[in-house]
């Protein structure tokens, strides 16, 4: 048997799992034998984002990260198709391969919104699932009241748009790195290092570029109402952890009242932290995480 010091330097081994005919990729942290637990990135992310918290828990877990299609080393679609119900079917599968369930789960950001669907339409496979800032657009912020034509001529053109967008490329690492600084100002120099070195493949003319796909940033227009999506949430039966960062442009789950949908949740706000906590606030993060995944 490997002894645990030497698992500890190992990372985790990649694997392909087909969904609605795209290729997708998963990253698994070994310790088959434990209970499962899934840890779902965000927009525009990667499964290694995870890495500082799946070292940390992977001992009690089995820890699969996917990458979701058009995202790391998935298959981008070759039609542009990111709506949400193409994320949560690509999830679906990937647990009816891995498990029977129960299991838990951690979602952030697009990830927490997949993960708190699945919960909802599959409430009896879902044991503990933790949210990072899922939830959308709160009720206290504008919401467009543009006709329904209007709104879909909007992502005709955007769509348009995205078919001339080139992927930006990078002369060095360091000047990706420098990218992802400036996106995430809590990062440390470490950290961003890390995010963007899985983060970029290399083009043929040497320099880098991000490997998510640019039509992800666009979704389908319209979707599921506010009535319709809380009534799913309403739905999951399992503990639900809504985490906040004091520090992000998302709104207090517990303090505009979207938390009451749920049966049974609680929310954690970290002073401090952005939204990317944890990252921003490891330590306190995965020590309530893991606090929560063993109540």
């Amino acid at each position: 048997m490997i002894e645990e010091a030497k698992l500890e330097g190992l990372g985790p081994t990649s694997h392909r799992f087909v969904s609605q005919r795209l290729a997708l990729n998963f990253v698994d942290w070994g310790n088959s034998d434990a209970p499962l637990l899934v840890l779902v990135h965000g927009g525009r992310d990667h499964a290694r984002n995870w890495d500082w918290v799946a070292r940390r828990l992977r001992h009690k877990w089995h820890i699969i990260c996917p990458d979701l299609r058009g995202h790391g080393d998935s298959a981008w679609s070759p039609d542009g198709s990111y709506a949400m119900g193409y994320y949560v079917a690509d999830l679906a599968q990937l647990i009816h391969q891995t498990s029977d369930g129960p299991i838990c789960m951690v979602g952030h950001s697009l990830g927490g919104a997949i993960t708190l669907r699945y919960a909802g339409v599959y409430p009896d496979k879902v044991r503990k699932l933790a949210a990072m800032e899922g939830l959308g657009i709160s009720p206290l912020d504008h919401r467009s009241t543009q006709p329904v034509g209007e709104l879909w001529r909007d992502w005709i053109d955007e769509r348009r748009a995205l078919s001339a967008r080139m992927a930006r490329r990078y002369a060095t690492i360091a000047e990706a790195c420098a990218r992802m600084q400036q996106e995430n100002k809590h990062l440390s120099a470490e950290q961003a290092l890390h995010l963007t070195v899985h983060g970029v493949s290399r083009n043929e003319d040497g320099s880098y570029s991000w490997k998510f796909d640019n039509y992800v940033r666009s979704g389908l227009p319209g979707g599921v109402t506010d009535d319709e999506l809380h009534e799913l949430w309403h739905t999951i039966d399992c503990p639900v952890w809504l985490v906040h960062g004091a520090d992000s442009f998302a709104r207090h789950p517990g303090e505009d009242g979207r938390a009451a949908f749920f049966k049974q949740a609680s929310v954690t706000s970290y002073e401090g932290a952005g939204h990317w906590m944890h990252h921003d606030r490891f330590e306190s993060f995965v020590t309530d995480l893991e606090a929560f995944l063993d109540a």
